[in-house]
């Protein structure tokens, strides 16, 4: 597969963390095999965790193709650069194609990235897991390497203001070891054993960060931050989706109507 457009993207993609002075530290690098295929199942707090996660793959020598919604490849500018970089769209619709993409590109030896919680978590936890980084390794006969992010949240994450000034932000990765799913596995039990690991993971960077999580509205409540909890978050996010689904359905009366 060849890489015309991967390269000078990742050169910009330095320049800007350069220019925001962002400092990485990367943990378990060993655990991404230097050949073959693999899936990296990353947690979601912050829009620029595939950039982040990208980058932390590239001191060994490996691309990462990264499944993002329909919604970007659509985009005039974003969309030729992810086809480019071969990246897989995923239509949330229908995506029995995108999953047949990314089992292609597993066999052929690439590392797949996928975010199973779907959507960022506000509450900066893992949230439950879709079980498609689960069945994609199942069906290549490939790993799961659970990927934890952290701080990224800091300069882009949704319902908080964007920070591209130079702050110096501390950005870490954490690869896990990898977790074989082998066929005939149980999906919902291998889908537990994931979201433990990850939250492990996610544990084991949060407790080495250098910077405080107290009182900060990127860190978790359970460490003392001002995020939602899980179960705030959720709820906020029922309730939205409720009130989403009355506007779009067409015999709900309209209030003239009532």
């Amino acid at each position: 597969m060849a890489d015309l457009v991967y390269p000078p993207v990742v050169v910009a993609i330095k320049t800007l963390w350069r220019y925001l002075g962002l400092k990485f530290t990367v943990f378990g690098e060993a655990n991404i095999p230097r050949k073959g295929g693999a899936v990296l199942a990353i947690n979601h707090v912050g829009y620029l965790d595939f950039a982040i996660a990208g980058t932390a793959a590239l001191p060994v020598n490996r691309y990462v193709r990264f499944m993002a919604k329909k919604e970007i490849f659509d985009n005039k500018i974003a969309g030729p650069l992810m086809r480019g970089m071969h990246h897989i769209s995923v239509d949330r619709s229908n995506g029995s194609a995108s999953f047949v993409a990314a089992l292609r590109a597993l066999r052929a030896g690439e590392i797949v990235g996928i975010f199973p919680e779907a959507t960022i978590s506000r509450s900066f936890e893992i949230k439950d897991l879709k079980t498609g980084a689960v069945r994609l390794a199942m069906g290549s006969g490939v790993p799961i390497i659970p990927t934890i992010v952290w701080g990224s949240q800091r300069v882009y994450s949704k319902r908080m203001k964007r920070d591209f000034k130079r702050n110096g932000y501390p950005i870490t990765v954490a690869f896990g070891e990898p977790l074989s799913v082998e066929r005939g596995t149980d999906v919902d039990a291998a889908e537990i054993e994931l979201k433990k690991r990850m939250v492990e993971l996610l544990h084991f960077v949060q407790d080495r960060y250098p910077d405080s999580h107290v009182g900060q509205r990127w860190a978790p409540a359970r460490l003392g931050g001002a995020a939602p909890t899980l179960e705030e978050a959720q709820k906020e996010h029922d309730e939205f989706m409720a009130k989403l689904k009355e506007k779009n359905n067409p015999s709900t009366p309209k209030k003239e109507d009532e």
